[in-house]
């Protein structure tokens, strides 16, 4: 693996990722476009203990944002310049999407699935054969058995 390193707009927080992502999500919902403010947003999911920091740290508290499941959604975003560096969802703190697009070789990550297609913008076109999904999945059938187990770990749940 190629070490994956990030870091905020600023560089006041800075990361190294210990592992490479569980699995990589490209998220065209409406919720990712207004947050972002771009047509979607890669997510790379990780335990959050493979997310070192060195210098600084996200705010205390993370922003906590809505979504359209009701489900809590908390943002953990540089306490200086404000970007987003990862998320955590359902309440899950020990699980991160990780923003690809703060890695310091971003490209280096493909997505693994493009989910939430049903409010894809028209003009982007998916690459041909990729797996792509109207809203979410079953990650069971599309995850690799090896990132099922180390999400049932990090989860504390049987795989």
């Amino acid at each position: 693996m190629t070490e994956l390193t990030g870091s905020c707009f600023c560089g006041a927080v800075k990361y190294r990722m210990t592992a490479a992502p569980m699995f990589v999500h490209c998220c065209h919902c409406t919720d990712c476009q207004k947050q972002t403010g771009s047509a979607f947003a890669i997510n790379a999911l990780i335990e959050r203990d493979r997310i070192e920091l060195a210098p600084g740290s996200p705010e205390p508290v993370p922003i906590a944002m809505h979504t359209d499941s009701g489900r809590p959604h908390h943002i953990c975003r540089c306490p200086t310049c404000q970007t987003a560096l990862w998320s955590h969802y359902g309440g899950l703190a020990k699980l991160a999407f990780l923003r690809v697009a703060t890695l310091d070789r971003p490209h280096n990550i493909v997505p693994d699935v493009h989910i939430y297609t049903r409010s894809k913008v028209s003009w982007v076109a998916l690459p041909p054969g990729v797996r792509a999904f109207e809203a979410y999945y079953d990650s069971k059938k599309e995850w690799p058995a090896e990132s099922l187990a180390r999400r049932a770990a990090v989860l504390g749940r049987p795989a």
